[in-house]
């Protein structure tokens, strides 16, 4: 069993993780908002290629955070 202390240590990591994740959904909303809305003639351009890359990578990186959230809410239910 958890003590208290321990308890409000991940309690406490889960709220800056929770805001950092609110952030993240921030910034991967708004690159794959530019990739939908780059004109088509500079679709498939290098600047264009980095950008859906980008936004592959934060909506990974989005889905990892949300993931240790659920374990760490799991170690303290």
């Amino acid at each position: 069993m958890m003590n208290a202390k321990r308890r409000k240590r991940i309690q406490d990591t889960l709220n800056i993780l929770s805001e950092q994740l609110e952030l993240l959904e921030e910034l991967k909303n708004e690159e794959q908002e530019y990739v939908d809305n780059v004109p088509e003639n500079l679709q498939g351009t290098e600047r264009y290629e980095a950008a859906e890359e980008a936004a592959a990578n934060l909506d990974e990186a989005y889905d990892l955070v949300n993931d240790v959230i659920e374990k760490l809410e799991e170690v303290i239910e």
